[in-house]
């Protein structure tokens, strides 16, 4: 039997991420597993002027990165309280590099990310995170899109 003790849960505060993470508590209390949160704020580049190149202000990275600590800290309490352990991280960089890469540093068993379901354009434009995690991440990647077959959340139910 494969042992599943350390779940990474990708978080953007979407109500796809919300709803992975309710998937990933009830999933890791069938293993008592630790759950670690992920959040990843995107650096903030601005175009100064074609003399200079971009330009990136620290100062504003940092005060996202506290705010989606905090953001990140709530939820999980909100969701998890005291039912599993936990962790939550934020860092800063390319979401799908970031999260793999903690998967590796905290060499986790399994990712649980949410998908958005873009197509199209939309697809092609922004690409998937959740696709490009699968494609390099560490460890097997669990892929949820709504509805979450057999799942069932606080008030709805899905088929």
């Amino acid at each position: 039997m494969v042992a599943i003790k350390k779940i990474l849960v990708p978080i953007d505060f979407s109500d796809y991420s919300k709803s992975a993470l309710r998937y990933a508590i009830e999933f890791a209390k069938q293993f008592n597993a630790k759950l670690y949160l992920i959040y990843v704020v995107e650096p903030i580049i601005y175009p100064a002027d074609f003399s200079m190149g971009q330009v990136t202000f620290p100062s504003a990275e940092i005060d996202l990165n506290e705010r989606a600590r905090e953001e990140l800290e709530n939820l999980a309490k909100a969701e998890i309280g005291d039912s599993l352990e936990y962790e939550v991280i934020t860092k800063t960089g390319k979401p799908f590099a970031e999260i793999n890469e903690t998967a590796s540093e905290i060499d986790a068993d399994l990712i649980i990310i949410a998908t958005h379901g873009h197509t199209g354009v939309e697809h092609l434009l922004f690409g998937s995170t959740a696709e490009k995690v699968v494609r390099k991440a560490p460890c097997p990647v669990l892929t949820l899109r709504e509805p979450i077959k057999g799942f069932k959340f606080k008030g709805t139910q899905n088929n």
